[in-house]
């Protein structure tokens, strides 16, 4: 079902201090720097920083896996506690469910 890890979401409260910090531990710029997500590219994978993810009530990173069909996907693991698809843009879309645990584990499907 997956197709390898694609991104790594981090939810910041400050997007300036984390786009700083990690600006400097990549060695790189972003590349996409928005009020809304700062994206790196980094040894192959995306990652990201959301000003909004603790208000979407993450506590920490999260993985988003390549898939070749999100809803394929998505529907295998519905009864692991499958969130809604979302559109972020582009064509690209993404969903999370969670394990056992309450850990998140997100999809995402390239355009």
């Amino acid at each position: 079902m997956s197709e390898g890890l694609e991104t790594i979401t981090y939810p910041v409260k400050d997007l300036a201090a984390a786009k700083a910090l990690f600006s400097k531990l990549l060695g790189v710029e972003p590349y996409m720097d928005e009020p809304y997500y700062v994206g790196f590219q980094a040894g192959g994978v995306d990652l990201g920083l959301d000003p909004n993810g603790h208000r979407k009530g993450l506590t920490g990173p999260v993985g988003y896996w390549r898939v070749e069909d999100i809803e394929r996907s998505l529907k295998a693991l519905t009864d692991a506690g499958a969130e809604t698809v979302q559109d972020v843009g582009g064509g690209k879309r993404i969903a999370s469910v969670k394990d056992a645990d309450g850990n998140p584990i997100g999809l995402v499907q390239a355009p």
